[in-house]
């Protein structure tokens, strides 16, 4: 203790000395020598005995005065969180920091809602032909068993529950492919299709997009309109507020991280089972399949999800449903259309209408959005096998 406190009383005196003088005694030249003299033993100091305190800067620390010593503190919560919130974002951000385990060979999860056998699996044959062992498939029937033509298909349907358009139990059935699909280790990606959704591009290009980004393909945008935030009802209060009320497409793309943390949430699950749903007060329909994800994902990792979906769906007409596409619509200069669209065009219900791009954007540079699309008839497979045969735009 004697040793360390005798540098500093050598400053002190030292200080004494110098300001003890008068400055018409001492010429330029030896003002320059004290002033330099100081400065020196103050850097002799700082080295010989650093700060003791672990959360000091110290100006000769090898790590420097990085790190988190001088981040800003996080922003105030504008109210403070329930015992429910607390428990839940605890568990959210364990599984964000967890460093997931590299498998030897990871593979893409295919999610396949539908309601019964699926009209493309032909094309998805194709698709999958040749790629054995870098994926897995699920398939989640609502209505009838299906009947499956590929033996990619056969002996993977799951336990399935009837599904209604535009409740809960569409998110229900999601949260059950993905359950299934996290039994097994390998599987590092999820994307969730429907009985009318086709492949836009080759398996390798899928795979590749896919498992070489970190982000979740989560569809998340404002929608000021009421088929949009008009559809918020406060009885989502405090846990979910307007303010944070998303909107999006259903179909997903997630990595196995974002996966497990929809097992993990009940909280916000809850609040959506409960009030948001067709027919609530005031005649209001809200649809928990476009509204969860977008504003369970934009509240708690928005950082960690693209904003668009790599589910191609045209909404330009303007009406309730997006447009579909029979066989005389599929043509070779369609599929490349959509195969290299590089923004995501998002249109909102007020009355202003307006189109808000997202620039498909990753790892820094442009890509094309879009690896599958929907809605096609059944007609129109043949057409696209022959497509899918012959070019080179898949």
């Amino acid at each position: 203790m004697k040793k360390e406190r005798a540098w500093p009383q050598f400053i002190r005196n030292l200080l004494i000395m110098v300001g003890s003088r008068s400055r018409p005694q001492l010429r330029r030249p030896t003002w320059i020598i004290v002033l330099v003299s100081i400065v020196c033993v103050f850097l002799i100091a700082a080295y010989v005995y650093p700060p003791r305190s672990p959360s000091s800067c110290s100006l000769f620390s090898s790590s420097g005065c990085g790190g988190s010593t001088f981040d800003l503190p996080p922003a105030a919560q504008s109210r403070e969180l329930t015992d429910a919130e607390v428990e839940s974002r605890v568990v959210i951000n364990e599984i964000l920091n967890y460093y997931p385990v590299i498998t030897k060979r990871p593979k893409v999860a295919f999610l396949f809602l539908t309601p019964g056998s699926l009209p493309f699996e032909k094309l998805w044959h194709m698709f999958f032909k040749g790629h054995e062992g870098k994926f897995s498939v699920y398939v989640h029937a609502s209505k009838d068993k299906p009947i499956h033509v590929s033996p990619y298909f056969v002996g993977r349907d799951i336990h399935s529950e009837l599904v209604g358009w535009g409740k809960i139990s569409m998110v229900e059935a999601e949260r059950r492919l993905l359950a299934n699909a996290l039994l097994d280790p390998d599987n590092q990606h999820f994307v969730l299709l429907s009985d009318s959704c086709i492949p836009v591009r080759r398996f390798d290009f899928v795979y590749n997009y896919l498992l070489l980004t970190n982000v979740s393909f989560i569809d998340s945008y404002v929608d000021p309109g009421p088929h949009g935030n008009g559809r918020y009802i406060e009885y989502m209060l405090p846990e979910v507020e307007k303010k944070d009320f998303r909107k999006g497409s259903q179909w997903f793309s997630m990595k196995r991280q974002h996966a497990i943390i929809i097992m993990a949430d009940s909280l916000y699950f809850t609040k959506f089972k409960h009030h948001c749903r067709p027919n609530m007060e005031g005649n209001r329909n809200c649809y928990a399949d476009e509204h969860y994800l977008p504003t369970f994902f934009n509240m708690l990792d928005p950082g960690g999800i693209a904003n668009w979906s790599v589910t191609y769906v045209d909404w330009s007409e303007g009406k309730w449903h997006p447009r579909s596409f029979r066989a005389r619509d599929v043509t070779y200069q369609v599929m490349k259309n959509i195969a290299y669209i590089d923004e995501s065009p998002h249109f909102t219900s007020d009355a202003k209408r307006t189109v808000v791009i997202t620039p498909c954007v990753l790892n820094g540079s442009k890509r094309s959005c879009y690896l599958f699309a929907r809605k096609f008839f059944p007609e129109s497979q043949e057409k696209l096998i022959q497509l899918y045969s012959n070019s080179t735009i898949f």
